[in-house]
């Protein structure tokens, strides 16, 4: 079986709630037994998305990023499945992985795993793959002789999605349209080149 995306989309977001939104529309077609896996740099969004996916899904606890225990677990509120999150930043190997024993969850569970590219693959051929990432570029803000770096980021994302097997077809379509996004061989620009104002809004979560 190839390991290429069977389709890919790309969102654009402006903001933290724009990007949670769309994990929340994303969180209601999610199902027990699919896997998510998410990249992105530090600070991208992709506890963001995460946090929307659990909203969606009707889990309960707050989603924060699991990187200090590894993983976590959100019971659903109404019956459907448990939103498992996890972290894979720091596992190396096959062997690290199996002590999650997140296979044993995954029928049961919506598996969101962070930093899992080139490690969590395995667990399924049927898995969203969802790239985070910041717009390029970008003006640092100048305050007399002090340079404020923070907000050269307005929390404008990237935010693409690799479907990996017949699970996705037809599932993503509808949810893309709605936010304005497109397949990737469609062409498009990032932004119209203007510079980000200080004081935007931009990702506090990772």
């Amino acid at each position: 079986m190839t390991d290429r995306p069977t389709a890919s989309f790309e969102v654009r977001t402006s903001g933290a709630d724009q990007t949670r939104d769309l994990g929340t529309d994303l969180g209601r077609l999610l199902r027990a037994g699919d896997l998510v896996m998410l990249s992105g740099g530090l600070g991208a969004g992709k506890t963001t998305l995460t946090q929307g996916i659990g909203a969606g899904m009707g889990v309960r606890g707050r989603v924060a990023s699991p990187t200090f225990i590894v993983a976590r677990v959100h019971p659903s509120l109404h019956g459907g499945p448990d939103l498992i999150h996890a972290d894979a930043y720091r596992i190396t190997d096959l062997g690290d992985l199996e002590t999650l024993d997140l296979d044993s969850s995954l029928d049961e569970a919506v598996t969101v795993v962070e930093w899992g590219e080139g490690k969590t693959e395995a667990m399924s051929p049927e898995r969203l793959v969802i790239d985070v990432r910041r717009a390029e570029g970008g003006q640092a803000c100048r305050d007399g002789q002090v340079i404020d770096l923070e907000h050269m980021d307005d929390g404008t994302r990237s935010i693409v999605l690799h479907a990996h097997g017949s699970r996705w077809n037809g599932i993503l379509e509808g949810l893309v349209a709605a936010h304005g996004g497109r397949r990737l061989d469609a062409p498009a620009v990032f932004g119209d080149g203007a510079s980000p104002a200080c004081g935007d809004e931009a990702h506090a979560d990772e």
